[in-house]
């Protein structure tokens, strides 16, 4: 209130500003679920039309058992999750679905071993995984308090594929009564909520202590020893159970986490070096992993022999055979790959049937997967979900781009399954525990911004 000569002027104050109401966009994830649940569905009836020229007889079945799936993880996004992001459930049931297509045309060329049907329930398990962490696992905070729990049950299982007997040279399945297991895939989930964990609460006397030796910070054995002696223990296991797919994954998890913890580049420069003296040591050393590097630098030294094509000369005549636009949906020839088409492989089968067109596609829901999956963790406030959600995304990104460079012959193969896509029921499971995990940190993400005063 002001007076103006003989008049009083009342000025009024400035009305609060209206609060931010974030959409929670659950039918958007709705509307792109069926659209994926769609394709998934058309393409397994193309593969019918092509082999036979009739629609498949489980073409209604499919799709009923894939769109209930997706509905009930949806309903469970729904109900525990409403802020998260609604593209990562459609990306995961779109590349889920996919690989349930390919495996199925596979199948018709194998009719000795069908993997499909098997796939499909461990579809199920993992979507049922998925909803029970989206559900049970309100705050991903409370993972915080188990991360010693965690490593140490990490460590229980990478070793316990020690004890039983090799499979095509690698010690990294558990088979009991014709039941197999991969304990490695549960493995890395637990390793990264590890790695978050220490590396939050010690974040600024890794990027602060100790000396700089050229480039690099280096952090005092006592803030650092730990987690290196836990990676060193986890890779070395790996290593005698001849895993390096997966130890090269650790290896990259570790640097990574390391880098976004402390904000130095320098400990990529660090870990590129590692990893590739690491390479060549491990190449010269191992007679199995010696002779996947020979394959590599010479893919057709079998076919100058007389000896016919290896695996990775069949891959890549299944990606020349695919030229741009592909041979069609169940028009190719990727079987004659062998006994790892529907897992090592079977990206080779969607290059051949797809082409390139439709290799890109893939690689671009892989990219936005993880890409969704770093803004969830960089949105969050706290320390912890940031280095778990770039963590986890990093995972996937980690494993495309190792298991695409293998079939491709841009780097040798490891012998990883390709998230979603490959046979492996252990590996698809993890995987959708991955997505469930993102889901509750893209929801958190989000969530602290609703209902905040606009500026």
């Amino acid at each position: 209130m002001t007076k103006a000569g003989t008049r009083t002027v009342v000025v009024a104050a400035d009305a609060p500003a209206p609060a931010v109401r974030l959409p929670r966009r659950r039918g958007v994830e709705l509307a792109l679920l069926v659209v994926a649940v769609q394709l998934s569905v058309c393409g397994y009836c193309a593969v019918g039309l092509a082999r036979t020229g009739t629609l498949p007889p489980g073409a209604v079945g499919y799709g009923a058992g894939l769109g209930v799936l997706a509905l009930l993880a949806h309903l469970a996004v729904r109900w525990r999750a409403p802020y998260a992001d609604p593209l990562l459930l459609p990306i995961a049931v779109l590349l889920n679905g996919l690989g349930l297509v390919l495996i199925y045309r596979l199948d018709l060329e194998t009719p000795h071993d069908r993997a499909a049907p098997t796939q499909l329930v461990w579809s199920a398990l993992g979507v049922a995984l998925f909803a029970f962490v989206v559900a049970a696992l309100r705050d991903h905070r409370v993972l915080q308090r188990y991360s010693y729990v965690c490593v140490a049950a990490a460590l229980a299982l990478l070793t316990l594929p020690i004890l039983f007997p090799a499979v095509n040279g690698a010690r990294i399945w558990i088979r009991i009564a014709g039941f197999s297991i991969q304990p490695g895939e549960f493995a890395k989930v637990l390793l990264a909520v590890f790695f978050a964990a220490y590396l939050a609460a010690n974040r600024n006397a890794l990027a602060y202590a100790g000396r700089k030796v050229w480039w690099v910070q280096l952090p005092t054995g006592r803030v650092l020893g730990p987690i290196v002696t836990v990676w060193l223990l986890s890779v070395g296991v790996l290593v005698l159970e001849r895993d390096l797919g997966t130890s090269l994954l650790f290896f990259g998890l570790f640097v990574v986490l390391l880098y976004v913890a402390t904000g130095r580049t320098g400990w990529i420069a660090v870990g590129l070096l590692l990893a590739a003296l690491g390479a060549v040591a491990v190449g010269r050393l191992e007679p199995h992993v010696h002779a996947r590097v020979e394959d590599w630098l010479h893919p057709f030294a079998s076919i100058e022999a007389g000896q016919g094509p290896n695996q990775l000369a069949q891959s890549l005549f299944a990606f020349a055979a695919g030229g741009m636009l592909g041979t069609g949906l169940g028009l190719g020839h990727s079987v004659l790959i062998g006994f790892a088409a529907k897992s090592d492989f079977i990206l080779a089968t969607a290059g051949e049937e797809l082409g390139l067109a439709g290799l890109s596609a893939i690689f671009l829901l892989y990219g936005l997967l993880v890409e969704r999956g770093y803004r969830a963790g960089l949105s969050l406030r706290e320390p912890f979900g940031r280095l778990l959600a770039v963590g986890l995304a990093s995972i996937i990104a980690l494993q495309v781009f190792v298991i695409a460079g293998g079939v491709t012959g841009l780097i040798p193969l490891t012998g990883m399954a390709m998230p979603f896509l490959a046979q492996g029921g252990s590996s698809v499971v993890t995987n959708w525990a991955i997505v469930a995990l993102l889901i509750r940190v893209s929801h958190s993400a989000r969530r602290q911004y609703d209902g905040q005063v606009a500026p």
